[in-house]
This record gives structure tokens, sequence and C-alpha cells, in this order.
């Protein structure tokens, strides 16, 4: 039996495309090859890729404003990349820090230039993000980049940010797929694969055409958006599996109901896991209600001395992977796509029971 595995990513794919990929293993579709072994510029290969793309346009009703990149380097390769990319003369950039992952986008963007923080929640312990009030959005910024979710802190903005005309840029990595969003908000979106998409080692960039092409001088071809979109993602061999493995979700998530479909089970699976939390003494979330995750929830025990005891006993059951994170301490369940609401129930049927016998 599959265990439910509540790890911040790589995280667990949906079974039905695993199984998929386990019977198309030796043999796609009658071709006698794996896919592994496909040359990305075959006919197979392509219709492969082909097909994905067109999957991931129709879920995020994607127009043919935007080019979309499979690329490789995960998301911290766009750190780097979009300064590159979009800075476009201009003498700096706007940049929300609410977490880890906003920390190293505005640390790599102030090696090319100059970061203006809009808002910092790090004097809340990225427990809550600043009010918009309080937000100091600069004239003639490059871009505005901000992460909607933060895996390790477990928080996560509302709203899309309001910026005017300022390109948007969001880091989706964690929240990708997990609800509708219109993309024409935004001139770039980027999400590593390895949370809502599929296996590590592929990373999408969703990018408003208009805005590239015009890169900072030494800019390698690798990081060059426009290379990559003027040649299919294929100026060099793309992660081939992992973009298969990629197609296979998509059209997991349209057989889910799309994006609408996925939205009210995540909701409701985090929902109930909130509600547990709250509804207890023994468990706590420390995040700002207004704020808080849908696909990870930290929390705490009472008792820090029950930790392991707890994460053993969890992993006996079934479930696995909920050490939080090593800055925080605590747990962490990481509740993706792909997590079934059978895994959330089990997890706070486990929760009630632990609480009973230690509490």
């Amino acid at each position: 039996m599959r265990a439910y595995n509540f790890s911040a990513g790589p995280a667990m794919l949906p079974d039905d495309v695993m199984l998929t990929a386990q019977q198309e293993m030796l043999d796609w579709h009658g071709t006698g090859m794996s896919v592994m072994e496909m040359s990305h510029r075959g006919p197979e290969y392509t219709s492969i890729a082909e097909q994905a793309e067109a999957d991931l346009r129709e879920l995020m009703g994607i127009s043919d404003d935007y080019a979309v990149l499979f690329l490789q380097g995960g998301a911290s390769s766009q750190f780097s990349m979009i300064p590159m990319n979009l800075l476009n003369g201009k003498t700096h950039a706007d940049y929300f820090n609410t977490g880890a992952w906003s920390e190293k986008a505005i640390t790599e963007a102030g090696r090319y230039t100059k970061v203006n923080v809009v808002a910092d929640a790090k004097p809340s312990h990225y427990r809550t993000i600043p009010d918009k009030v309080e937000w100091q959005l600069s004239d003639n910024a490059a871009y505005v980049h901000y992460t909607p979710n933060e895996t390790i802190h477990g928080i996560e903005f509302a709203n899309i940010p309001e910026v005017g005309d300022t390109p948007l840029i969001a880091d989706m990595s964690s929240t990708i797929l997990s609800r509708p969003v219109d993309v024409n908000r935004f001139g770039l979106i980027y999400a590593g694969a390895q949370k809502n998409i599929g296996p590590a080692g592929l990373c999408i960039v969703i990018v408003r055409k208009d805005l590239i092409g015009k890169t900072l001088p030494g800019t390698p071809v690798m990081f060059d958006y426009k290379i990559h979109a003027d040649n299919g993602s294929m100026y060099n061999t793309p992660a081939t599996y992992s973009w298969y493995l990629a197609g296979l979700v998509f059209q997991w998530l349209k057989q889910k109901g799309g994006l609408q479909g996925m939205a009210e089970i995540n909701q409701r699976k985090a929902a109930k896991l909130y509600a547990t939390i709250d509804g207890s003494d023994f468990y706590a979330n420390p995040v700002d209600i207004r704020y808080r995750s849908w696909m990870n929830i930290p929390f705490t025990l009472a008792n820090s001395d029950l930790d392991k005891q707890f994460l053993a006993d969890a992993a006996k059951e079934g479930l696995l992977t909920l050490k939080g994170h090593r800055d925080l301490g605590g747990m962490r369940a990481s509740i993706y796509n792909a997590m079934p609401e059978a895994g959330v129930d089990k997890l706070i049927g486990f929760m009630s029971e632990f609480e009973r016998r230690f509490g």
C-alpha cells in the first residue's frame, strides 16, 4: 500500500499518473521505446511535448501573447534569469519579502540591479504580510516580484497584488495549478515542477512575449528566454521524462475537473486540517489566519518533547515526511494537488488519537 507523503518537495505524484508511466515505461504507445530513450526532436517525443503545452495552456487559460517554456535549472535559476531578461534598461526592481524563497530571490537580484523591498514580513518572523497601506512600491521599477506561497513558513497572499502597469512576476512553485489564476495579470510566472507539476528537473516559465529579447549584456545563451521561446524549449536537450510526466499530470488535472475542481478539493483539505489544529490546545499554527497557506501547513505540539514520538508513530501509519523545516522545527504537512483527501483525513484521525494518548 502506498504511503501518504507530506513532503514539501519533491512531493508525491498522483497514483494514476504513476501507474500510466509504469505501463508505458518500456514501450510508449507501441513505439518499442521508453520516453526516456526517445530523441527530443523525433516525432514521437514532439507529440508528447506539444500535447503537454496545449493542456497547460487550456488548464490555465494562457493566451498566445505568452510563451510557455519547459526549462531546466529549477526555480532558483529564475532568480538570476528574471533580472537578466526583464530589467530592460531600468535601474531597479521591486520585491516583496515574505519568506525564505523571497529572500533568496532578493539576494540574487541584487547581483544585477538595485532592489527595493516593497513590504517586509521578516519582522513578524514571516507570520503575516504587511497591510497594503504599508507597501512601498517604487516609481519606474522594471518589474514587481512576489512569492504567492512560502513553503517553509506556510504563509500565502490572499490576493494577487495590485501593482499598476508594472509587470508582475510570481514564483508559483508551490501553488501553480492548485486553483484558477488570471495569467493576464502577470508578466511572468515561474514554477519548479517538484511540488504540483511533476518530478524535479523541470521548471515551467510562462512569460509575456513582449517582455523578452532584451537581455543584459553578457547574458549566457541558456539564460535568454527568447532563445528558448524561439526554439520551443529545445535549444538544448530538455528534461524529457520530467516534461512527459508533467503532461500526464496535466491530463489528470483535466479529468479531475480542471483548476476549479482542484481548488474546491484543496480548500476543503486545508480547511479541515486547520480546523483540527485550531480546535485543540495540543496543536498550534502560528500564521496570521488571513494569510494561511492552502499547500503547506506548519504546526507545533504543545510539548515539543513529543515531536520524535509523533513522527515515529505517524510513519508507522504510513504518514511520512511530516517533520518541520530545520529553521522552524515542529511539523509541516504539505498537501499539494496529488495528496488525496483521504490522506488528510488519515492525518487528522492520527492527530486526534495522538492527542488522546498524550494530551
